[in-house]
């Protein structure tokens, strides 16, 4: 078995992901990397690359290495699939300019910065409750209770951030469970994704007695734990990544 080096500790897990699946492919293939290149025509600088996690490759190029590895080729494409979501967004992150005039507080600069933030709330929350103690009326005293609320609930604070809240409305229809999120029975779904298709595998992996942790719509560590238990329990290929086998299991 080859000797592989560590991949980049930046690299996204989703792409490390594809690249020791394709690591563990190509050891069980028995080819070198010439001989790789020979059968797929992809040059071998191009594999090296590929392999030690520096450039994403092409879908053509991990179908033809499962098919030589003896592996299905639809569970290399689906984490191909989330391997190139996420390298896209790196790269979409890489061209966003920054403005070189943009100020940016640091060390001392940054310690006064939030200092002076910290004393102004202070004094606007003592100021909002020295009016509501002072106005005896109703009205005042409601006027003062709004005064404190907005002095006290800053931008950004978790009761104006929070996200969607899902719940599990768990129905069989046609022989298939629902949770009222989403119907979908093909999402590619792995760690770092979220939304209400996680939130419905989320709800279905409670109906299937399995904990994936709190309904958020936020595909995790607990979640994949749970997903993977599920598919070792249907004898599936247990890689805690969720695809049409995984949500026909999930609905059954």
């Amino acid at each position: 078995m080859s000797r592989w080096k560590g991949l980049p500790e930046e690299l996204d897990p989703r792409v490390r992901q594809l690249v020791v699946r394709l690591r563990r492919v190509k050891d069980h293939s028995g080819l070198s990397l010439r001989q790789l290149a020979a059968k797929t025509g992809y040059s071998t600088s191009s594999w090296e690359r590929y392999l030690a996690g520096r450039s994403l490759p092409p879908s053509q190029a991990v179908e033809a290495m499962a098919r030589l590895g003896g592996d299905d080729p639809t569970r290399l494409l689906a984490l191909h699939e989330v391997a190139a979501e996420a390298w896209g967004e790196a790269a979409e992150q890489q061209r966003t300019p920054v403005r070189p005039d943009t100020p940016r507080p640091h060390g001392r600069a940054l310690r006064i910065t939030l200092t002076a933030g910290s004393v102004a709330l202070v004094l606007a929350v003592s100021a909002a409750v020295l009016l509501a103690v002072r106005l005896t009326d109703g009205e005042g005293k409601a006027a003062a209770a709004g005064l404190t609320a907005s002095a006290t609930t800053a931008p950004g604070s978790p009761k104006e951030s929070q996200g969607p809240r899902y719940t599990c409305r768990s129905e069989r229809i046609d022989g298939r469970w629902y949770a009222g999120n989403s119907r979908t029975q093909k999402a590619v779904l792995a760690n770092g994704h979220a939304g209400p298709e996680v939130a419905e595998a989320q709800c279905l992996l409670r109906e299937a007695g399995l904990s994936p942790g709190a309904v958020d719509g936020i595909f995790g560590p607990n979640t994949e734990r749970a997903v993977r238990a599920l598919q070792k329990r249907a004898n599936l290929v247990v890689d805690g990544i969720i695809g049409p086998h995984t949500w026909k299991a999930l609905r059954e």
